[in-house]
């Protein structure tokens, strides 16, 4: 990853650059029940009260399997997102999709930062025709920390990637559905926008705009506009 002064903003995938909660979230939740069921030899109603209780516990059912099961996550994330059909229910938004394009155009450098896997974000990045707009995918793959798995929201992870692109964290702009993972970074020093898009309209109202968000946007058209008060030469 080559050195730059300019902004690096930090790209959420899934429910930020598309609509997930539609495409993708029940699936991957039966493929994840599936999965619990068939390697842990547990029913239905046993698996789904492991991956909520290991979900609320670690913000990641993966990281339960593997601390408490042995699970490989390479194997869990291959098998689980495997999606028949994915291609055909993705969905972004035009006027998003268009004003990442004229984002690109300005100075800075833009990743992905995703807690799904390469393979699948790939896929979902060919779809909406935007992957040429980013310097790179950071994915779950690349989130190890001495042997161990550390997606988002971890602030070990951050403080690594943030070194890694050798920018300050002040330089960085996480671009984000989930708040918790927002909060880690607010920690860290980065600037923090709440994509709001795709979220329920319940969950909007409900959570107002937390001390650690930065900026709240309900399209990126509008990051776009508040592009310029936070980009650096």
């Amino acid at each position: 990853m080559k050195r730059a002064a300019t902004t690096v903003w930090l790209f959420d995938l899934d429910d930020t650059l598309h609509d997930a909660s539609s495409a993708t979230m029940p699936q991957l939740r039966e493929s994840f029940g599936q999965y619990i069921q068939q390697h842990l030899q547990l029913s239905r109603e046993e698996s789904d009260a492991l991956r909520s209780r290991y979900w609320q516990r670690y913000g990641a059912t993966l990281l339960g399997l593997v601390r408490h099961h042995g699970v490989q996550a390479a194997h869990f994330l291959h098998h689980t997102h495997l999606l028949p059909g994915l291609e055909q229910r993705v969905r972004g938004h035009r006027h998003d999709l268009a004003a990442l394009a004229r984002l690109s155009r300005r100075p800075g450098r833009r990743y992905i930062l995703t807690n799904a896997p390469a393979a699948y974000a790939a896929r979902v990045l060919d779809v909406l025709g935007i992957a040429h707009l980013f310097d790179g995918l950071v994915s779950i793959e690349d989130m190890h920390m001495f042997g161990q798995l550390r997606p988002k929201p971890d602030a070990r992870m951050l403080r690594r990637l943030v070194a890694r692109l050798r920018v300050a964290p002040s330089q960085c702009v996480l671009v984000e559905d989930t708040l918790v993972h927002q909060k880690a970074a607010h920690g860290l020093g980065m600037k923090t926008v709440w994509m709001q898009r795709w979220l329920p309209g319940t969950h909007r109202r409900h959570a107002g705009r937390p001390r650690y968000v930065t900026q709240r946007v309900r399209s990126l058209a509008r990051l776009r506009e508040w592009a310029g008060s936070v980009m650096t030469e």
